[in-house]
């Protein structure tokens, strides 16, 4: 069989490249996609250096971009030579959910997608014909790579249903975070956004923030009171996720106002389960938690085909995001970097096949 280059978890948590088997189509609706691009993301960042035996030996990484090279027989609208983007979060088809396209809540998703679409730390990777999308002339293969991050932040705008003029508070100023905040302004919204990493407040500022926190520097709820004239945000999105998420998470429901939104986008560590929340307040208050998990579809419209039209059309920008661009081999640097952004000012970083 065919070999190709991949980055391969260790049972430290850090890669080793290797050559393996390239993955064949399974199905006459699928391709196979040569990666020209893959980014590292939040979620890669907390597997990095964790020794996970379930891990160890396999490919990981799930933002993409790449050229079919392969089609099956029953592909109709795409070709060898086009430029795509995947979309990775792929269920199993034959659950609930997945009938109405919401399969971003299939109970089967994380064993369905790392096992085919989410393998992207390598030169090859196969998808369904309907995950890929056209990229038009001036969509780059570094910009689309960054059209997963903007198309969850995209579901938790649906899910908050932002209105015109609200007030809203964007606690992270990572990927997701900026993402959020650009979404926001398009909505018409005032966004205030909280990080500890000037670098990323600066970025946050030219992409239109109306106010940046340094939450180590200052106090974060005076300066979000006085932005909201002391009543509160009308929505809180909590991009911060991971470590964080026990001092972001409450933060976030003293930061929303009495009837406000806090729409929990960061993830959460796996086993977190004693986050203490004042639950008295934000009942009398009648705050609202929602989850916002990933993405797929908002109506009749996938949400990854939105993302990329707003990014085609300029009203995303994905260039200022992209601060540091790694070849493959180089994996194990491209994490450190990734992960040490208050000396880096790393933002989004890319890997090369």
């Amino acid at each position: 069989m065919d070999k190709m280059k991949a980055a391969l978890k260790t049972e430290k948590g850090d890669f080793e490249i290797s050559e393996v088997e390239r993955p064949t189509l399974p199905a006459p609706d699928w391709v196979l996609v040569n990666i020209k691009v893959v980014g590292i993301c939040g979620t890669d960042l907390r597997h990095w250096k964790k020794a996970e035996p379930h891990l160890a030996c396999k490919i990981m990484g799930h933002e993409t971009a790449g050229e079919v090279v392969a089609v099956g027989d029953q592909v109709k609208d795409l070709k060898v030579g086009d430029r795509v983007v995947v979309e990775t979060v792929l269920g199993d088809e034959s659950c609930d959910w997945c009938r109405v396209q919401q399969y971003n809540l299939c109970p089967n998703l994380y064993p369905v997608r790392s096992e085919t679409v989410s393998r992207d730390f390598a030169e090859y990777v196969i998808a369904p014909a309907k995950k890929c999308y056209k990229l038009p002339e001036n969509v780059s293969y570094k910009e689309a790579t960054l059209l997963d991050t903007f198309s969850v932040a995209l579901h938790a705008i649906q899910l908050s249903q932002i209105k015109l003029n609200d007030k809203v508070v964007v606690i992270g100023a990572g990927c997701i975070g900026l993402g959020q905040l650009q979404l926001a302004k398009i909505c018409g919204a005032d966004v205030v956004i909280i990080d500890k990493v000037d670098s990323a407040l600066q970025l946050a500022k030219e992409l239109g923030a109306d106010v940046v926190i340094n939450s180590d520097k200052e106090d974060p709820k005076d300066k979000v009171m006085a932005f909201t004239n002391g009543r509160g945000a009308d929505i809180v999105f909590e991009c911060a996720g991971g470590e964080a998420m026990p001092i972001t998470l409450p933060q976030a429901t003293t930061f929303a106002r009495r009837g406000g939104k806090v729409v929990i986008v960061g993830g959460f560590d796996e086993g977190i389960t004693t986050i203490g929340l004042e639950w008295q307040r934000m009942q009398m208050s009648e705050i609202k938690l929602i989850g916002s998990a990933s993405y797929s579809y908002w109506d009749i419209y996938p949400e990854m085909q939105m993302s990329l039209e707003l990014l085609a059309k300029g009203k995303l920008n994905a260039k200022k995001m992209i601060s540091h661009s790694f070849a493959l081999d180089d994996i194990n640097q491209a994490f450190e970097t990734a992960k040490n952004k208050q000396e880096t000012a790393a933002v989004f970083v890319a890997l090369t096949t």
